[in-house]
């Protein structure tokens, strides 16, 4: 009885020291949170309640433990005791990950809010990202390695592996070829400048922006809501468009095809009257002009200009329903048209 008594101290003692500290420095955060609200550091430290309470817990039962359990099997006290270890261990991992994404995160919203680049804020923001899976990535693994090496039949194995690391390596190498070029491929996306998470890519015919770059894959969000998913290799290996490289401004074409007969100069002063009623254009330049010929028929195209390319998608598709209603309204005859006779009828003028 004496022995459940300490126990239950131990355990409920603990646990209220732990929350006692967890929420003094809560209020702490929340308190220079309010002190500074320019950065949003504070602010995103307290999402470290949860691992920082879990880590001062397995903490304090394995300080006190030992102590509450008195007799008890020594077996069963180093159970408990490898058990809060491991617990410790992880809850270490989790803390650390949180502590350094909050860091990371607040000085990129510093960095953004000081920052009027929007190209250098999309590479920014795919360097942050790629940065923090490669932390968790590699605090998990030290994590997994340090649980490990808790159990004594692990440090004889890791002796023995350690031994052979250069046939497991030549072996591991093999096996993951495709991996380790689509992490490299990661890399070299993320500090090469690449693509970015924002730009606008053409990739396989499917015209998008890039949601989700990762180590392994990239995502492309198309213009009709579905997500394409590439292995970042992909963009090392084929050529792709990125509308996005060098600036957001873009200029496009639109083809109407017109009879002989078509009023091209009429046509030209009627889209120059309408660009400046259109919101999309950005009035950087434009042109109207006779491009191809052919028996049946000519082909006129229009060039306009927009700040990106959703503006110039929208442009090019309101001064193709304006050419071609114009057209319709004003000048009929310049419609295309196909001229067909009936077969007898030729042949009678034959005769």
């Amino acid at each position: 009885m004496e022995s459940v008594v300490r126990l239950a101290i131990s355990v409920g003692g603990s646990a209220l020291v732990a929350f006692v500290v967890c929420r003094a420095a809560d209020l702490l955060a929340r308190f220079a949170d309010a002190r500074h609200p320019e950065t949003p550091l504070w602010g995103l430290l307290r999402r470290c309640r949860a691992p920082l309470y879990v880590v001062l817990l397995a903490a304090l039962l394995r300080w006190t433990y030992p102590v509450a359990a008195g007799r008890e099997p020594a077996m069963h006290t180093e159970a408990v005791s490898r058990v809060l270890l491991l617990c410790l261990i992880g809850a270490g991992a989790w803390l650390t990950v949180r502590t350094v994404a909050a860091v990371v995160e607040s000085t990129y919203a510093r960095y953004a809010g000081r920052s009027r680049d929007a190209a250098r804020l999309r590479r920014v923001r795919t360097q942050v990202t790629l940065i923090m899976r490669v932390v968790s990535v590699a605090v998990g693994v030290l994590a997994a390695a340090a649980a490990l090496v808790t159990f004594p039949s692990f440090r004889t194995l890791g002796t023995s592996l350690l031994a052979s690391a250069g046939i497991i390596g030549i072996v591991a190498g093999v096996a993951a070829q495709s991996t380790l070029s689509n992490l490299f491929a990661g890399f070299q996306i993320a500090f090469g400048d690449m693509v970015r998470i924002g730009d606008t890519v053409v990739v396989d015919g499917e015209w998008g922006v890039v949601e989700e770059v990762t180590l392994t894959f990239l995502t492309v969000r198309t213009w009709d809501e579905r997500r394409v998913t590439l292995p970042v290799s992909y963009f090392t290996s084929r050529p792709f468009e990125n509308w996005s490289r060098g600036g957001a401004e873009m200029t496009g074409s639109v083809f109407v095809h017109c009879d002989h007969t078509t009023p091209v100069a009429l046509a030209r002063a009627h889209l120059q009257e309408f660009l400046t009623t259109c919101d999309t254009w950005d009035g950087r330049g434009w042109d109207l002009a006779v491009t191809d010929t052919s028996p049946t028929g000519i082909t006129v195209r229009a060039i306009v200009t927009a700040k990106d390319a959703d503006d110039l998608w929208t442009t090019r598709c309101a001064v193709r329903e304006e050419l071609v209603g114009w057209l319709a309204r004003e000048h009929p005859g310049a419609l295309p048209k196909v001229v067909t006779a009936p077969a007898a009828q030729q042949a009678e003028r034959g005769r």
